[in-house]
């Protein structure tokens, strides 16, 4: 259980060290051999181990692409942008726009941020 809040990657490698100096009492070692047992099986884990599971578990943050990639960009506001129409340049490419707040009024030549893609129109701020 304490594997899962820490992370680590090193508790649960001990336990299998544990359960393998467990199955070489079962059968009859020594205790000095089951000794040997689990210091080897412990550090082969943590130093062989434990290194290659950390590098899956802190995996980069993927990256965004179509769409998605759009959305927190600044664009260039080519037709007056309002609650219902409007029209900016994101990227070099022209793409329908409508304000986020519906209340707000966006000139011509103004420079926003895209807030959100809704089908084929952006949703965009002005950017203060």
């Amino acid at each position: 259980m304490a594997e899962i809040f820490s992370l680590t990657a090193a508790l649960g490698l001990l336990g299998v060290s544990a359960l393998l100096t467990a199955l070489a009492a079962a059968i009859g070692l020594p205790m000095p051999i089951q000794l040997l047992v689990f210091t080897v099986t412990s550090v082969a884990g943590l130093v062989v181990i434990r290194p290659l599971a950390l590098r899956n578990i802190r995996q980069p943050q993927l990256k965004r692409f179509g769409i998605d990639a759009l959305v927190g960009k600044s664009a260039y506001v080519v037709r007056e942008v309002t609650g219902r129409e409007g029209l900016v340049r994101i990227g070099g490419e022209e793409w329908s726009a409508r304000a986020y707040d519906e209340t707000v009024v966006i000139p011509e030549g103004a420079t926003v941020d895209v807030i959100e893609i809704e089908g084929a129109t952006a949703l965009v701020y002005p950017r203060e």
